[in-house]
């Protein structure tokens, strides 16, 4: 999965590409058909990347890409992000085992379905991710 090009913005639904940066700051562009580009300061917006997103987890932390991963090996279909709150909250204690309940909210489960139904279908969801740099 070659995520690194993805980013979460505070604030902001949905996620966005990273294409570029400039003297104002980072140049994103939006998932959807719009492919609509904005720019985003890091002095006033916090993003980060999907590969650096972790949960917390009862012993460690699980990263995001491990449970995107999970979902997609498995084949699970994913809950509508209107399900009950126990309905996700069995889903992803079935994507995500050993996160801890008390700080991995119900929105946050909402968040990471929306986003794996976003990312599913973009290719970069298919590709391997290039080697870490050194």
């Amino acid at each position: 999965m070659n995520l690194r090009a993805l980013v979460s913005v505070t604030g902001k639904p949905g996620l966005f590409k990273l294409i570029g940066q400039n003297k104002g700051g980072f140049i994103l562009e939006t998932l959807d058909q719009a492919k609509i580009k904005s720019v985003v300061n890091l002095n006033t917006t916090k993003m980060a990347t999907l590969e650096d997103i972790t949960i917390y987890g009862e012993e460690e932390e699980i990263r995001l890409l491990d449970i995107l991963d999970k979902i997609k090996a498995n084949g699970v279909n994913t809950p509508d992000t209107k399900a009950s709150g126990e309905e996700l909250r069995n889903f992803f204690r079935e994507v995500a085992p050993g996160h801890d309940e008390s700080r991995v909210y119900t929105s946050d489960i909402k968040k990471i379905i929306s986003w794996y139904n976003i990312i599913k279908e973009f290719p970069l969801f298919e590709e391997e991710a290039p080697a870490p740099l050194q």
